[in-house]
């Protein structure tokens, strides 16, 4: 599984900090730390308390730069901030991200297209979130027509079935991962498929535990990437111990370790 760091966060207090600061060593140690552990990409995002965030989305790009060739994933709910940081990106590039919203669309899938970036599309539109699987495809077919359309080939655009909290959208877990089998179903090539796993144990207790159960349930219905925490040690081995039932990786007795 393709997996996307997701501690370079200002919404995180000591992430909030360091970008306030400058604190370029904090965050370069924060990114090291992640990708040691296994990510394959980093999701840059500077929070939503940042008073200049095209300023500081550019700064954190900048400096992850210097120690990794990595993806970058750019995550923002402003096309303006991902528009003016595109420039700045030399590694590999993915748009996170985003929804079926016309405006949206119109403005993110011809950045793309422009920068030779992945684009990562949440199954939202001016509705809101589905509740059923059935409505989310229907929302996975607007968005890969039009990306389509937009010159992306299928397989560039990370779907997101949008996982909410168990402990507020119980029934919603379901319908995401029912979404997942049959997105594979929509076209050929197939779109690759992604969520932010930590939303499903949001405002719960046993966060760490309900991640790694969903995330291997998730694995089993086709997920190809997951935007997560790579520290947690215990969803890093469900992940690993998943992908070895599920004939993705070679077994060997030190599995864990690799």
């Amino acid at each position: 599984m393709f997996i996307i760091g997701e501690r370079i966060n200002g919404m995180f207090k000591n992430v909030a900090r360091a970008i306030v600061s400058r604190d370029k060593k904090s965050i370069q140690e924060l990114a090291v730390a992640q990708l040691n552990k296994g990510a394959d990409a980093l999701d840059v995002n500077v929070g939503p308390a940042s008073p200049n965030p095209t300023k500081d989305m550019v700064w954190l790009i900048q400096i992850l730069q210097e120690i990794t060739d990595k993806p970058l994933v750019i995550d923002s709910p402003s096309v303006a901030v991902i528009q003016e940081s595109l420039p700045e990106v030399k590694n590999p590039v993915i748009i996170n991200s985003t929804t079926a919203e016309d405006h949206k669309l119109q403005n993110l899938l011809p950045l793309a297209k422009q920068y030779n970036a992945k684009i990562i599309a949440l199954t939202i539109d001016e509705g809101g979130v589905p509740k059923d699987a059935e409505s989310r495809l229907e929302l996975a077919v607007k968005i890969i027509t039009h990306a389509q359309e937009a010159g992306l080939s299928p397989k560039d655009v990370y779907i997101d079935p949008v996982l909410l909290p168990v402990n507020v959208a119980q029934d919603h877990s379901p319908e995401v991962l029912k979404a997942l089998r049959e997105v594979k179903l929509l076209c050929d090539p197939a779109p690759p498929t992604v969520v932010g796993l930590s939303n499903v144990s949001q405002g719960a207790k046993q966060r760490s535990l309900i991640n790694r159960t969903f995330v291997v349930m998730a694995l089993a219905c086709g997920l190809d990437s997951a935007i997560l925490d790579p520290l947690d040690d215990d969803v890093i081995n469900a992940i690993k111990t998943a992908e070895i039932l599920l004939n993705e990786q070679i077994f060997c007795p030190d599995y864990l370790s690799i």
